[in-house]
Order: C-alpha cells, then structure tokens, then sequence
C-alpha cells in the first residue's frame, strides 16, 4: 500500500509540516487528519518561509490533492486568510477538499477558551483559538459542521440553539454575548468562499486508496499532547496518533501499517505541563536560538530538553512507529557533549514506562547517558556517509534504543536539507 502517516513524537514543534511538504513530492494526496489552528508548520522552500495552521503542508505543491478531513476544527475565518495569504505569495489554483463532518470554530468558542483559561489553578496553557471548546461541543453533541453551512435553514437552527447555549454561559463568565443574525450573516460570507470546497473527505481519500495512489497523512502537534495518550490534562483536544487516522478520514484500518514518526534531535515543549529533561542554561539559549524554537502559532519561546527516549518509545508503542526521520540535527552542531534520557528515576525506582498521572512524571528524574557532540558544521551535507562520526554515532544510539530505523534526517530548513537514508512513500 502506498500511504504513509506522519505523527510527531514528542510535544509538537517536530517538523512534520517541512518533512510532509517533502514527501509530499512523492505524494497523490496530503491528508491533514486532527487539530485546527493551534497549530502551525513552518516550511521553507526557496528561501521562502511559509507558516501554515489549518492547510495541508501539500499545498506547496500545486498538483496535490489536499483533504481537511473530518477530524479537524475549522475557523473558516481564519481558513480564507491563510489562502489569501498564499495567493498573494504566488500559491494559487491548489486542489482542496473540506470534510463536510469536520466541526466549525465559532467566536464564541474563542471567547470561551481564553475565559477558560483565566479560571482555576491548572493553566493547560491554551493557544486560545477555540480548539478545545469546538472539540467539547463536538462531544457534547451540539457541535456545528462544514457541511451544515450547504442548508442554509438547517445551519440557522443549529445556530440558534447553539447560541441559546453558548449566550447563557458568555452572560455567566461577564463576556459580551453574541447577536444571532449578525453570526449567521458573517458566516454566510464564509460559505460562499468556502461551499465549493465542502464534501464527504472519506469517500474521496477511500477513492485514491483504492487507486493505489500515494496517500500522505499528517496531523499537527505532537503524540504526547495526544487527549488519551499524552500528559493529560495537559495535552490537546483530540489525537495525533497515527491510531486515530481511520476514525478521523473515514478509512479502514487496515491502511494504516507505515507510520513515520518526526522527532527532534532534542526535545522542546510549548505551555504548561511536566517535560522531564528540561534544562535552562547556555546550551539550552544556544538551542532555542540556533533551531529558532519560537512557536509558529503564538510566537511563545519553546522550553528546551535533551532527547527523550522513554517520550520515543512511548510513541513507539501507541502509534506503531515503523521509522524515524530526526529533524534539526545541525542545531546541536557545536555542542561539546550530548545527554539522551534513556530511563526515570520515580521514587528510588528506575522506570522506563510513562507515568498517567502528569504529578508523578514532575517528579520524575532523568536517567542520562553521555555521548560526545561534534562541532563540525553539517549543513551543507547531502548524506549520510558525510555526518561526522559522532553525529552517525549518535543517530545509531537512537536506532539502537528504539528498535526503529532513522530513515531521513534533516540538517537545515529548506526542503533540500533533508537527507533520505531509506525511502519512506
């Protein structure tokens, strides 16, 4: 089967969007399958950086079927500014297609997820788009979807008894509350520019798959901010486990057996929450400012750790990794000895397993292991026999602790700078 998903395995901030533009190369078909604008992906091409939050990273590639599956929130707001922007950069005429199944972010939802955040003692450390409230009501059943915005009398009434909802709560948290017709008339603007994109995602990714064609599907943040399998509370609204690809396109399981999962040569985290080998010193402002670890998004400076390898396996294991690609590997050029965490100290005990419970893994200990760094500068190399021997040595220990082959590895942003050890699609 040609398909490969693409899963971050960490927090996010991996690089799935440059590594998913680069397959997407090979690619028929580029599936964004969970999440909404909370996150972002930055690729680079050409010398021109393009950050993207809602679209598939195949958009570059105008020959592309994209597909915003039913698994995704949508801000159709902020969907029609991110395809303005590309237009206006010379991205036009791309092939896409939005589930009519997948949920809309509303403003209500916006203003909610910022109140949200201000209540309670445990910030989540929210990007305050509306994600985890849409996610809510999708839950709670009084959720409203793309294809609602094709019956005009059908989306009024959703409309209206959502805000009779939505209102009280606004009048309960002192936020101003939302006029009916002037949402419904903002909104029919939105549907004009967006109906002829609307459609049922499963039967067109089931159609390709059938074909044979090479199937692409990536999905934004991170495994561990996965809302079953992640650090939970602090996690996101729904899973980018390669797992939940088949609810969340409509497609069988079965397609599901290649799984490359995204990591960096190091780990970051963006908000709140437990994050086990963070280190704050002089290495790690050389890292966050070398891999220009600043959130797409938000723009929030990203926490910095060394390579996490209880973090890997875990992913590993929920997400069926069949093999790596490990990003930014030139960012730790220059350092002069490198830390992996292989293992936890909890309470006198040495683990190997995740915590559930996000208290116990703040209490968590890293168990290091040493390896010398290299201070060539490999941004310039186009393979693998090229990599100074302690950055091969390093990307071997990976294999070696994981099980799971590194099968690309990156040393620079552009598309170019990305070395392919074995094929992936």
């Amino acid at each position: 089967m040609s398909n490969v998903v693409v899963v971050g395995t960490q927090w996010g901030d991996e690089g799935k969007g440059k590594i998913t533009d680069f397959l997407a190369q090979k690619a028929d078909v580029v599936v964004r399958f969970q999440g909404g604008n909370n996150a972002g992906h930055t690729i680079v091409f050409n010398n021109q950086k393009f950050a993207l939050h809602l679209l598939p990273s195949g958009v570059l590639s105008t020959d592309k079927v994209n597909v915003m599956a039913n698994g995704m929130v949508i801000n159709p707001k902020a969907l029609i500014e991110e395809m303005n922007m590309l237009n206006q950069r010379g991205v036009k005429d791309f092939d896409l297609r939005i589930s009519n199944r997948a949920h809309i972010v509303f403003p209500y939802h916006i203003e909610l997820d910022a109140a949200f955040e201000k209540v309670g003692e445990d910030k989540i450390g929210t990007t305050k788009r509306g994600i985890g409230p849409t996610y809510t009501d999708k839950a709670f059943r009084s959720g409203i979807r793309m294809g609602d915005l094709l019956d005009l009398d059908y989306f009024r009434k959703r409309l209206s008894a959502a805000l009779a909802i939505k209102n009280n709560v606004l009048k309960m948290m002192n936020l101003e509350v939302i006029d009916l017709e002037t949402l419904y008339q903002e909104f029919l603007g939105y549907r004009e520019v967006l109906k002829e994109y609307i459609c049922d995602t499963s039967v067109v990714i089931n159609k390709y798959l059938d074909e044979d064609k090479k199937v692409l599907f990536e999905g934004a943040q991170g495994v561990m901010l996965c809302i079953d399998h992640g650090t939970y509370p602090f996690v996101t609204s729904s899973s980018p486990s390669a797992a939940s690809v088949p609810l969340y396109t409509g497609v069988a399981p079965r397609y599901i057996n290649n799984v490359l999962g995204v990591i960096k040569a190091y780990t970051t985290r963006v908000g709140e929450g437990a994050f086990p080998t963070e280190f704050d010193d002089e290495v790690a402002h050389q890292i966050r400012e070398t891999g220009n670890e600043y959130g797409t998004s938000t723009g929030r400076p990203r926490r910095i750790g060394w390579l996490d390898l209880v973090v890997l396996n875990h992913t590993k294991r929920v997400s069926g990794l069949t093999g790596l690609s490990v990003m930014l590997l030139d960012v730790l050029s220059g350092i002069e000895s490198l830390k992996i965490c292989v293992a936890y100290k909890y309470k006198g005990q040495t683990i190997d397993i995740m915590p559930s419970i996000v208290d116990h893994l703040s209490d968590c200990e890293p168990v290091y292991i040493e390896m010398p760094g290299w201070q060539e500068d490999i941004t310039e190399i186009t393979s693998f026999d090229e990599l100074p021997s302690n950055a091969k040595d390093y990307l071997s220990k990976i294999e070696e602790l994981t099980g799971v082959k590194v099968k690309i590895f990156s040393v620079g942003p552009d598309r170019e700078q990305t070395i392919v050890v074995e094929d992936v699609l």
